[in-house]
């Protein structure tokens, strides 16, 4: 996008042929991690249709237009560049790829913008000045597809973490409990009698009931867990049936923001 220019020196001269080219790859980088992080379903080739379609925004050197208006010409770029590399299938589907582009432009922009600041200018207090030295095209070229790079690796392990990320709401002895779960793989404890997974909370109820005590087994110890027989349960507000079971730990679940854990079967 046209505001990455910025980040050129003034005392550096711009050819329209660079400029594009610059743009083209920018737009190339931005609409491949949406399609990574987003795992779209496209063609190398779309893409490539997007990238130059955001290149034309080079036209914007040749005219004079107030900020309004290259505002709107900008949003319209956009949306085309989407389009054509994603095509429309919904409403959320359409916004989703134009949020996920600007965080990408947003990200790379500023941390150009970043690198420039640092090797551009000295500071002197809360005075800067302008040193005579600015990141030219190559470094650009560079840097832009390690910066994409690692923004797309770190998204797509954010995103493969929380989505395992669930809203509980169990009942069990009359009681209801409504907490934060996460699936975990190796969460593979079952009731040996009736083959009923296990939930781990880290809440302390005292619960009248029947329990049953289930033995367990790990690499370095063994022992047995009181265990309660669940009367419902709902992940993400749908009913996934009652043959499990809850067990009440007094450790603190080491996962960010989750109560509970939940058995590998219950993310089918």
């Amino acid at each position: 996008m046209l505001f990455f220019y910025n980040i050129f020196g003034d005392a550096m001269k711009i050819y329209v042929d660079l400029v594009l080219f610059i743009n083209f790859a920018f737009d190339f980088l931005l609409l491949l991690s949406v399609s990574i992080l987003l795992r779209r379903k496209t063609s190398i080739n779309k893409i490539l249709f997007g990238a130059f379609l955001g290149s034309l925004s080079v036209l914007l050197l040749f005219i004079e237009i107030n900020s309004i208006e290259l505002f709107c010409f900008k949003i319209v770029i956009s949306v085309l560049m989407i389009l054509a590399s994603f095509g429309f299938k919904s409403i959320k589907y359409f916004l989703k790829n134009i949020g996920y582009f600007y965080m990408s432009s947003i990200v790379l922009g500023g941390f150009l913008y970043f690198l420039n600041i640092e090797f551009s200018y000295k500071q002197e207090g809360l005075v800067f000045f302008h040193k005579g030295l600015s990141i030219n095209f190559i470094f650009l070229i560079i840097f832009s597809p390690i910066i994409i790079y690692i923004y797309v690796k770190q998204g797509l392990r954010l995103k493969n973490n929380y989505s395992k990320y669930h809203k509980v709401k169990v009942k069990v002895g009359g009681k209801r409990i409504e907490c934060v779960g996460y699936v975990d793989t190796g969460n593979k404890v079952v009731d040996p009698y009736f083959n009923r997974s296990i939930i781990f909370m880290n809440k302390h109820l005292e619960l009248n009931g029947n329990f049953i005590m289930v033995p367990y087994q790990t690499i370095d110890k063994g022992g047995v867990i009181k265990c309660y027989k669940v009367d419902s349960v709902k992940i993400d507000n749908k009913e996934v049936g009652n043959n499990y079971l809850v067990s009440f730990i007094n450790q603190k679940i080491g996962i960010d923001g989750v109560d509970c854990i939940l058995p590998e079967i219950m993310e089918e």
